[in-house]
């Protein structure tokens, strides 16, 4: 039975990767420092369905720590990599670029010489659609010429493709880059929008809007994601570049009715300046992952959010 290494396996996509892996038939070890860029007892309680399998072990330490790193590649065969662990979001980033940089280019570095070392058969690492900018090219398509990222949070995904691309060529390790679009759904950080704007609106409280909701994001639900990451597992390639998102961008206002909709309350909105680092519109061409990885996402935004907005009142008090 193969071994996974998930990095940041107690996060939102992280832990509902582990739960996936290990249904269908795999160890994992999961490596995640529950760090206080949001509570960590959200982490602690993500993993729970998982914590006491068999097949699942949790490592707690940071992926910058090499003796942390040693000893999992000692004490474990560890057959694939799928890189998740960051420091996300792009505002955090503008006020902290040197900790970005620190954890999202040397963290990966740090972890692809112990894939190097360690003759790994895969490594899939996690990047974003910000890599794109303000691309004038919609949609966005994996080979458009990336010019000019507008967040230190995208300058470090974007880097630390660069030196994924570098090991899979001097090392020969089977890499795929997988760029996520606005991934949501159950356990979302509570930072983001569909999670704050349904807590802010079911609280009565204000919702902050940043420009005038024209905004557009190409809003991709969890379970499409973790479609688009199995099958990146078992794909044969030496390097690839892979959209996981939804193809179809909605606007920031549409959204929020959408969750007022589900919820049964009206947001009390606050418009605000756009903010620093924030692009006007992302939208996936997603032709290459349906034609390589058979990736054909299922959930509407509609869906999605009304999944969101049930799982939510059912876990709002802890």
């Amino acid at each position: 039975m193969e071994t996974v290494l998930v990095t940041g396996g107690a996060g939102f996509i992280g832990s509902h990767l582990c739960e996936r892996l290990v249904k269908v038939g795999y160890n994992v070890v999961n490596l995640d420092n529950f760090n206080d860029f949001y509570d960590p007892t959200i982490k602690y309680s993500n993993i729970q369905s998982v914590i006491n399998d068999s097949h699942y072990k949790l490592v707690k330490g940071d992926i910058r720590d090499t003796n942390t790193l040693r000893k999992i590649f000692d004490n474990y065969k560890i057959g694939k990599i799928v890189h998740l662990a960051a420091l996300a979001g792009v505002r955090g980033s503008i006020e902290k670029p040197c900790q970005y940089a620190d954890v999202d280019i040397i963290g990966t570095v740090n972890l692809l010489n112990f894939a190097a070392k360690h003759r790994v058969d895969k490594f899939i690492f996690a990047s974003s659609s910000s890599v794109y900018g303000n691309s004038p090219n919609i949609p966005f398509k994996e080979d458009d010429p990336l010019l000019l990222q507008v967040s230190p949070y995208a300058a470090s995904k974007r880097s630390a493709e660069l030196f994924c691309g570098t090991y899979s060529s001097l090392y020969n390790i089977p890499m795929v880059i997988l760029r996520f679009f606005t991934v949501y759904g159950p356990r979302q950080r509570p930072e983001m929008a569909i999670s704050l704007y349904t807590r802010l609106i079911d609280e009565g409280m204000e919702v902050p809007v940043y420009g005038d909701g024209t905004s557009k994001r190409d809003y991709t639900y969890i379970d499409d994601i973790l479609d688009g990451i199995m099958a990146a597992l078992n794909i044969k390639c030496k390097y690839e570049i892979f959209n996981l998102g939804n193809g179809h961008p909605v606007q920031l206002n549409e959204m929020l009715g959408i969750i007022e909709q589900k919820l049964g309350k009206k947001a009390m909105r606050k418009y605000l300046p756009m903010q620093l680092g924030d692009v006007d519109i992302t939208c996936a061409d997603i032709s290459k992952s349906r034609d390589m990885l058979s990736y054909y996402p299922k959930v509407s935004l509609e869906e999605g959010i009304e999944r969101y907005v049930k799982w939510y009142k059912n876990n709002k008090q802890g």
